[in-house]
């Protein structure tokens, strides 16, 4: 007689799914116990012609292999049926969820990536010293966002990236924003209720650990924020930097803003290119010091500009906030502009996905748009928040 075995994750270990934990064949067991917001990641050995997963009595997947996640702590009781004209089969156990032994931060833990566009804060934001290699800039970058240090860090122009996450699954809570992401935009004083300033959009991205390996190669989507629908947006663009040529004859501007006006050339998929000048303000370079490549290539959503130079001679440029859903877009005080709901979630086609949870999350710059002596806009952002996870308590005075 045929049994049924599943090869599950260790429950009693709180570091979640990873591929650095065994797999544990035990066969049918009854009971396993995990931490909130970990992942019990389940493969049934048995095949059959289908498959119903239930948590107390409501179907959550018909998928061959499952992976169980809770945001709250409290027993659940679990069913998997495999249907089969030969053999069907049925099972059902319970998890238990518990609190962490260890108290979760609701602040960044990890930086994955982080992969700039050339800008004007570029080696400086972080600060790049020599000999620093692309790890040690990594390092740089999580150390200036991790908890609450609040060093700012630049993604540089359109499609420049940072990879980060938590040391926990951001649970997807119905109804309610799950996760906060600081900037560094102002409105400006003289129509201010136009909600423009400063703002330097970043679109977001989410992935949720499928294959449990801890590292961010599971398929990624889009927050869908209230650009997503517009007829100026263009999904699929994609843009290539070229590192300056050394032998470019250097050339400033009329009013002497810009030091460099054919500084850091650039082409897209449309057919079009440019250039990103270096300014006086700025007198490092603006092509990451610690990447040899010649050329850098980003892919993504490009929203529509967002700038207006109310001067009429490129001295007063406004920034125009979109009403929700980007990095660096609104005010750090405005909370709830600034706050992300994992339901905004897309496909590349643009189709609503439904997620658990999310183990990753990518920002990046949203607009390619030089203002002058401005220079390009770049989103920045110093740190992050699971709404989720409760604030530590201030010890009493």
């Amino acid at each position: 007689m045929k049994k049924i075995a599943f090869a599950i994750i260790s429950a009693t270990l709180l570091c979640g799914c990873s591929n650095e934990i065994p797999m544990v064949n035990l066969g049918i067991d009854d009971t396993y116990y995990i931490s909130r917001m970990q992942k019990l990641d389940l493969h049934p050995a048995l095949t059959g012609d289908e498959y119903e997963w239930y948590v107390d009595g409501v179907c959550v997947s018909r998928e061959r292999d499952y992976i169980f996640l809770a945001g709250e702590e409290g027993d659940y009781r679990l069913e998997l049926k495999i249907k089969d004209t030969e053999t069907p089969y049925y099972f059902t156990f319970d998890v238990h969820v518990l609190h962490e032994e260890i108290e979760y931060s609701p602040y960044i833990s990890r930086v994955y990536e982080y992969c700039p566009a050339p800008g004007q804060f570029i080696n400086e934001m972080p600060r790049y010293e020599e000999g620093d290699t692309y790890a040690t800039i990594l390092q740089k970058a999580e150390e200036s966002i991790s908890g609450t240090n609040d060093t700012m860090i630049t993604l540089g122009g359109y499609g420049g990236y940072v990879t980060f996450g938590f040391d926990h699954t951001v649970i997807n809570v119905a109804g309610e924003k799950d996760f906060r992401i600081w900037g560094n935009c102002f409105y400006e004083l003289l129509q201010p209720d136009k909600k423009g300033g400063s703002a330097e959009p970043g679109i977001v991205m989410v992935s949720y650990d499928t294959n449990c390996n801890g590292i961010p190669d599971d398929e990624w989507y889009e927050l869908a924020g209230s650009e997503y629908d517009s007829a100026q947006t263009r999904h699929g663009y994609s843009i290539t930097y070229h590192r300056p040529n050394p032998d470019r004859e250097i050339i400033g501007d009329e009013d002497n803003s810009l030091d460099d006006i054919f500084y850091i050339g650039w082409t897209d998929n449309e057919g079009k290119e440019g250039y990103l000048p270096k300014n006086i303000f700025h007198k490092q370079d603006y092509y990451p010091k610690w990447i040899e490549d010649d050329h850098l290539t980003f892919t993504g959503t490009l929203l529509p500009d967002n700038a207006e130079d109310i001067s009429g001679n490129g001295s007063y440029y406004v920034l125009y906030s979109y009403p929700w859903g980007y990095v660096d877009n609104h005010p750090n005080e405005y909370a709830d502009l600034n706050s992300f709901d994992i339901s905004w979630a897309v496909d590349s086609e643009g189709r609503h996905v439904e997620l658990p949870g999310i183990d990753f999350i990518r920002v990046y710059t949203g607009l390619n748009q030089y203002c002058g002596w401005l220079g390009e806009t770049s989103t920045e952002l110093s740190r992050a928040q699971d709404l989720h996870i409760s604030l530590p308590t201030l010890p009493s005075p």
